[in-house]
């Protein structure tokens, strides 16, 4: 079952991971592996960035851009020893050549040393309309490459597909290793990718449900650090933090509301758990629900004005919708027997969510219109899923034989890869917001 409904309903377990590893580090580097392509990935032929000063470079830019397109689904890299020539501006661009090759766009570009910086140029080509569509100068610091890489990833797929890039954006999960006594715990935040995994907490005790704030700045969590649950938000950068809840029970599933002054959770302090709201800059709660069953996982509309959560008030968790004021709620998810963990699609027109059959459990996606649902994933044990800012994919928490591992699928299900670790297992995954 999904592992946030999971440990409400059997009070709050923390044998959350399957432990494996043995020592946690502070950097970690997660490695994208390809489980799935999409059968109707566009080519693309991206040439190595010719490079004019001594020795290589630090970061293989063009490679960088390459896999960010891949591992998006809506694209097709040409392998390097398919290239037809290695053009380094669309001056010495061959359109015919391309066609033969069947690639439909291309990108090539330079890279010069200036002092200790770099100056990048790049360009992508519509081949069959023989054009150059996009062409940009930036500088970048030796340390900064591989940002720079998914700055351009994030402008050559919005001059194409029309939709934001997310390239550059940042994921946040919880790092697990050793066993029992010995067990360790750590938040960490990345770049989309996996790479550059940064350790912003470590503790003794699990770490649950981290999600971002709407600027980028701040992640909300559960920690059982104090003995029992507490919701803290802490500064990703600084690493300040304050606790906002400690109460007798379940403090849970925290979730900011579009414009970052609340927070809405789930909270047993009265009894069963109920949604909360909370005003960040008053501390005081109001309560949404009021219901005998467990009311937990919820999440906002992309405008603010309503929240969906997870019951069991029909006897097996559903999805609910209710304003975010409180009032009626309304029950949205009648397709099988569970449904939990639900997400909006930052349209607003989508819910994401975890959901039951008998080979396991799922990522699914639900049209609200029509109530049509699309099973994404054919892993059995899918949970804890979050939806990219530009809505094109989900990152989700799942099993790698006995290893946690995080998975991602796009929102059509025709690609999906993994990002397993090689030091311990990896869950709870939350995708930021667009940082700029």
């Amino acid at each position: 079952m999904s592992q946030g409904w999971k440990t409400l309903a059997a009070g709050w377990l923390v044998s959350l991971f399957c432990l494996a590893a043995t020592a946690q580090a502070q950097a970690q580097n997660l490695t994208i592996e390809i489980t799935r392509g999409s059968d109707q990935a566009t080519p693309i032929a991206i040439v190595p960035f010719e490079f004019s000063g001594q020795g290589g470079l630090p970061q293989d830019v063009a490679q960088i851009v390459s896999d960010d397109l891949e591992h998006s689904g809506q694209f097709s890299p040409l392998s390097r020893s398919s290239l037809v020539s290695l053009p380094s501006s669309s001056e010495d661009v061959f359109y015919d050549d391309w066609k033969r090759v069947d690639a439909r766009y291309l990108v090539v570009g330079k890279i010069e040393p200036q002092g200790d910086q770099y100056r990048i140029q790049y360009e992508l080509m519509d081949i069959l309309g023989g054009k150059r569509m996009l062409g940009e100068t930036l500088t970048s610091s030796s340390g900064d490459l591989r940002a720079s890489a998914h700055y351009i990833s994030d402008q050559i797929f919005e001059a194409i597909t029309g939709i934001r890039g997310a390239f550059s954006t940042r994921i946040a999960y919880v790092s697990a290793s050793g066993t029992g006594d010995n067990a360790r715990y750590a938040l960490y935040v990345a770049d989309a990718d996996g790479h550059n995994g940064q350790q912003v907490l470590s503790s003794d005790d699990p770490i649950l449900s981290p999600a971002w704030s709407p600027d980028g700045q701040k992640i909300a969590y559960v920690s059982f650090e104090s003995g029992n649950s507490a919701i803290y938000v802490q500064n990703a950068s600084t690493g300040e933090r304050v606790r906002l809840t400690s109460f007798r029970g379940i403090n849970g599933a925290p979730a900011w509301s579009p414009d970052g002054r609340k927070l809405a959770m789930s909270l047993s302090k009265d009894g069963q758990p109920e949604i909360y709201v909370m005003n960040l800059a008053t501390r005081q709660l109001t309560r949404l629900t009021t219901n005998p069953a467990i009311e937990t996982e919820p999440d906002w509309s992309p405008d603010g004005q309503s929240l969906i959560f997870t019951s069991d008030r029909s006897g097996a968790p559903q999805l609910y919708r209710m304003s975010a004021t409180g009032g009626q709620a309304e029950r949205v998810t009648f397709t099988g027997n569970y449904n939990s963990d639900g997400r909006f699609s930052p349209d607003g027109k989508s819910l994401f969510m975890v959901t039951r059959d008998d080979s396991g459990y799922h990522v699914a996606k639900q049209d609200l219109d029509t109530g049509r649902v699309t099973v994404l994933t054919d892993s059995r044990w899918d949970e804890s899923p979050s939806v990219a800012p530009n809505g094109t994919m989900v990152i989700f928490a799942t099993q790698q034989g006995a290893q946690g591992v995080l998975g991602a699928v796009s929102s059509d299900g025709r690609a999906s890869f993994r990002l397993p670790s090689a030091q311990g297992d990896v869950r709870e995954p939350a995708w930021s917001p667009f940082l700029n």
